[in-house]
């Protein structure tokens, strides 16, 4: 049986999710996708969360949050449950995925001066020419 936060007995799927940060539809999602480890199940079939598995789940929640692909967070969980890991390894996942959200940032700033530039030349007024429509026809 799967060790609890508090020792009073193993988390239901609903008191995981509380106590991660992560709703139980994600919680499902990520067992499914294998970053989180199938865990013990009851008699009636209902899933058992102890410490251990919360924590992942943390961990799982603070990666989305900087936006690592889940294939990224495959990774770092397997170097993070690896006591014996290279931080190397850590490093150049890291400094992959801030190399691409540099290269969307410039993506999302062209964008911006360019719908800008073409909101700035609409007059926007009731005659039905727009550089706007015209740019995303052409």
């Amino acid at each position: 049986m799967t060790e609890t936060l508090d020792n009073t007995g193993p988390l239901n799927i609903g008191q995981a999710a509380a106590r991660s940060g992560v709703s139980a539809k994600m919680v499902r999602h990520y067992e499914s996708l294998g970053l989180l480890p199938t865990v013990h199940r009851s008699d009636a079939g209902y899933r058992q969360y102890g410490e251990k598995e919360v924590h992942t789940l943390r961990f799982i929640r603070r990666a989305r949050a900087l936006g690592f692909s889940m294939a990224e967070i495959a990774e770092l969980l397997k170097l993070w449950q690896n006591k014996r890991r290279a931080s190397a390894d850590v490093k150049r996942i890291a400094m992959a995925h801030v190399a691409d959200l540099e290269r969307r940032i410039a993506e999302m700033e062209a964008m911006k001066q360019t719908l800008g530039h073409l909101a700035h030349c609409c007059q926007g007024n009731s005659r039905p020419d727009c550089p706007i429509l015209t740019e995303l026809a052409a």
